[in-house]
């Protein structure tokens, strides 16, 4: 599938370059008051690409339900993006699968609409620790918690589809999933040594493969779900240290790749996944770039665009889809 964004092909010069932002994809998709009558979900939008995911979603007139960990530090980020009676913020901490399902009958007491699911949210690079139910927390939080929030608004999704806009899940992953593949018997970290760059790219793996399996299983139904690598911004999800550092500054790409991103061409491709046109009643690809994504080359650098040679591994994604549903209790 071939992008009307050409600029998205061209060598990132830094922020304000040729790179579009979120709201040009609303302009260019022409959905600015388009989606009036229509609802959205947004996870973490207390800072970062989140903040400028809900901004642009705004302009498309659809009524936004935003969550947060700290609904205080929202507030203040999120800023005038609250005003109007369209726009509504919820408590979720990702921590915890008893705040999902609470957060999930919070929206279901003001809606029983939902068209658009963004799975935003997410933490990078922790040191090894425990969510409340006791998952290794990048696994908790970026894909465990995600999940059992898909399967609880699942059924608000399909029935909410209509033949002019089918329902989309928008998963927000990383080129991080080409850290290795999964490992289906330690997907908890118990049996081997931690590393928390494999941790979190086995994460953002599942992220990927949570939005291939929904469209393999719902797709029929008018249930559709893309995974999205926005960009390395620098936001609240970054934890570098040195060693981080010098990663970045060996492969040469600190000021030639999208670390020089703003967080508002960051959002683009997750409101391009959310409003495109050219992907309406489609997915179950990985995008980056305002576009679907190509193999990553061999020999290609941490931070280069591509997916992993395992991104679209069937088998694994249905089984981890499987395990998943377990490890939620349904």
């Amino acid at each position: 599938m071939t992008s009307r964004y050409a600029a998205a092909h061209v060598k990132p010069k830094g922020p304000g370059d040729a790179r579009p932002t979120a709201l040009q994809i609303v302009e260019d998709e022409n959905r600015r008051d388009g989606l009036v009558g229509k609802v959205a979900l947004i996870t973490g939008c207390s800072s970062g690409i989140g903040i400028e995911t809900a901004r642009a979603l705004k302009a498309t007139g659809a009524t936004l339900f935003l969550t947060a960990r700290n609904l205080e530090k929202a507030r203040a980020a999120l800023g005038d993006i609250l005003t109007g009676d369209k726009v509504h913020l919820l408590a979720l901490d990702l921590e915890s699968l008893d705040s999902v399902r609470a957060c999930v009958e919070a929206l279901k007491k003001q809606t029983t609409t939902l068209n658009i699911l963004i799975t935003n949210a997410g933490i990078r690079h922790v040191p090894l620790g425990r969510t409340k139910d006791g998952f290794e927390r990048h696994w908790g939080t970026n894909h465990v918690s995600h999940f059992l929030l898909f399967e609880l608004l699942k059924p608000m999704l399909i029935a909410s589809s209509t033949p002019d806009f089918q329902s989309r899940v928008v998963a927000v992953s990383s080129t991080a999933h080409r850290n290795g593949p999964m490992d289906l018997d330690d997907l908890n970290w118990e049996s081997r040594r931690y590393d928390y760059r494999l941790a979190y790219g086995q994460s953002k793996l599942a992220n990927l493969y949570m939005a291939t399996e929904i469209e393999k299983r719902y797709g029929s139904q008018g249930l559709h779900a893309w995974a999205v690598h926005p960009g390395g911004i620098r936001t609240g999800l970054q934890h570098f240290n040195w060693s981080d550092t010098f990663m970045v500054v060996r492969n040469g790409v600190m000021n030639s790749l999208n670390l020089s991103a703003s967080p508002e061409q960051g959002a683009s491709t997750t409101v391009w996944a959310a409003v495109s046109r050219e992907l309406e009643g489609k997915g179950g690809k990985y995008l980056e770039k305002n576009r679907v994504s190509e193999p990553a080359r061999k020999g290609h650098g941490d931070l280069e665009p591509g997916h992993a040679s395992w991104a679209y591994d069937d088998g694994t994604a249905k089984a981890l889809y499987d395990k998943s549903l377990q490890l939620v209790g349904m």
